[in-house]
């Protein structure tokens, strides 16, 4: 894989029985393979505020680990089968957020990485929704068929 990379991050929050909320971002971002972990590194723009919040996706065996750092602060472990708890601190104060995931998976090819997290989220000892994100790392020059859901 080359080391300029488009990466497509598509999140689904399932609420209830039957809604569903779906978010999807594609943004230029940077490969590295170090021993067994893949890390992904990628600038993100949140509305109203004024510098991006860098954020640095490690992938190793069955754990990925989202780091962010910014105006959003946060460290997130996704480990199967295992659930976990972060301070997720924001300009407007820090959240408790739990991690519980039922599966990482990932595939890796040539020139492309996928990755599937399946985990639910509590905020502050709440459940919240059950999450599936879907992360598809290429190649820069490999070029962006991306399909959109």
């Amino acid at each position: 894989m080359e080391r300029e990379v488009l990466l497509s991050i598509k999140g689904l929050q399932f609420e209830g029985d039957m809604d569903s909320e779906k978010i999807e971002t594609i943004t230029f971002g940077e490969y590295y393979k170090r021993d067994d972990s893949h890390y992904i590194i990628y600038d993100e723009l949140i509305e109203g505020e004024k510098e991006p919040v860098k954020n640095i996706i490690k992938l190793k065996g069955r754990e990925l680990n989202l780091m962010k750092r910014g105006s959003v602060n946060t460290h997130m472990v996704f480990e199967e089968h295992k659930k976990n708890m972060t301070n997720y601190a924001t300009p407007y104060g820090d959240i408790l957020v739990g991690i519980d995931t039922k599966r990482v998976g990932f595939k890796e090819q040539e020139e492309r990485i996928v990755i599937q997290v399946d985990y639910a989220l509590e905020m502050n000892y709440e459940f919240v929704s059950d999450c599936t994100i879907t992360m598809d790392i290429r190649s820069k020059s490999a070029g962006n068929n991306f399909t959109l859901c």
